[in-house]
């Protein structure tokens, strides 16, 4: 008997749904599959999230960060987030120490690492939503319409992602208030 109830045991461990972390890169970061390979040209990428009718993210990453870690194993890998991220964003990758050129909408081209000085980034993981229509003059960073430092928790991060969709940072609801409001529903 109890030999029948490990091996049943064992096989509905087989069967259930594995969440399993993206693969690691050379340079250390996670790299899943919603992520976008781009020469890192701002202008460029709004351009084509915009052809593909998405919304344009750049994530701050870096080797060894524990709350990147998080993040890919415990908050991007829940179904309902990594839908909402492919089914709507068009994500860059930035390594907080990286050498990799990125040229800003104002067309100066910097290595990661200085672009991320310029763009006042010191911590990871950092998201930076762009908006729609790139700006005339500006920083990247100053175009942002919302900047979130920090690992979060799975509720936080799709409300997140949903306020950014629904432009929330357009209405006079505080994001920290839609937060809670999109929390207190999901406990109802």
């Amino acid at each position: 008997m109890r030999l029948t109830t490990l091996i049943a045991a064992g096989f509905m461990a087989l069967a259930a749904p594995v969440l399993a972390a993206s693969p690691m890169g050379d340079d250390g970061l996670h790299k899943p599959e919603w992520l976008r390979d781009t020469f890192k040209d701002m202008s460029e990428d709004l351009a084509e999230a915009n052809a593909e009718g998405k919304r344009m993210l750049v994530i701050w990453e870096q080797r060894g960060c524990i709350y990147c870690k998080k993040m890919h194993e415990e908050v991007f890998v829940d179904p309902q987030i990594e839908a909402l991220i492919e089914e709507n964003y068009f994500v860059v990758q930035m390594n907080l120490f990286g050498d990799v050129e990125v040229t800003d909408f104002d067309g100066t081209a910097l290595s990661e690492k200085e672009m991320a000085q310029r763009w006042g980034v010191f911590f990871t993981p950092t998201m930076m939503f762009m908006p729609e229509t790139a700006p005339e003059t500006g920083t990247a960073a100053q175009a942002a319409v919302a900047t979130m430092p920090g690992a979060f928790g799975k509720g936080t991060t799709r409300a997140l992602l949903q306020w950014v969709l629904e432009k929330g940072y357009e209405g006079d609801e505080h994001f920290q208030k839609y937060v809670a409001r999109v929390l207190a529903g999901e406990s109802n």
